[in-house]
């Protein structure tokens, strides 16, 4: 079964990932801050990396419980700072906290942080059709404007380069290579 290069040759969580979650849409706002913060967490750094600490992830930052995040205080920031289980970016770490409550501000004024990303791409997945992954772009229009709106909101490593991430992970693009099986299988 055909599917994207860079998805292959990698771990078994990692082509797992690949498989049944990456390009799929999403609409779960706690789906949505994990990736977040993964997303957030990557920057410098390979997937590969944040995914192997992915469970470790799950544990630190409460099961991506925005209102629990956002309640964070200096004793829990530091705590996470000496984590082994997490990338031990102190900057990082501040903004998944920081981020919480933008999130969760988001939420109060659009009903759900979904509506709101969603929004930028007009309720609708954006389709690639790229033939190799070289043809993928790092960032577009769209992940521009995303990622200047944040900023402007006050979240924290939300980059072009890294909303675009997100937009791929939670399906709001569906950037899977035209010869990966789960091209097609997302376009229905």
């Amino acid at each position: 079964m055909c599917k994207c290069e860079w998805a292959m040759g990698h771990f078994e969580a990692y082509e797992k990932y690949h498989d049944t979650e990456w390009g799929v849409p999403c609409f779960d706002d706690q789906v949505h801050f994990e990736f977040m913060i993964l997303e957030s967490a990557q920057a410098g750094l390979s997937w590969s990396t944040v995914l192997k600490k992915r469970e470790g992830y799950k544990k630190a930052f409460a099961d991506f419980k925005v209102e629990e995040v956002a309640k964070f205080d200096e004793p829990k920031i530091d705590s996470l700072i000496s984590n082994s289980a997490i990338i031990r970016n102190q900057q990082k770490i501040r903004a998944a906290v920081n981020n919480a409550k933008c999130f969760i501000e988001i939420q109060k004024e659009f009903g759900t942080f979904s509506k709101y990303i969603w929004s930028f791409v007009n309720d609708k997945t954006i389709v690639g059709h790229w033939k190799t992954k070289d043809e993928v772009p790092a960032t577009t229009s769209e992940s521009d404007h995303l990622s200047k709106e944040l900023k402007k909101r006050g979240f924290k490593f939300v980059g072009s380069t890294i909303m675009y991430a997100h937009m791929q992970a939670t399906g709001l693009v569906n950037d899977h290579t035209t010869d990966c099986y789960r091209y097609k299988e997302l376009l229905s």
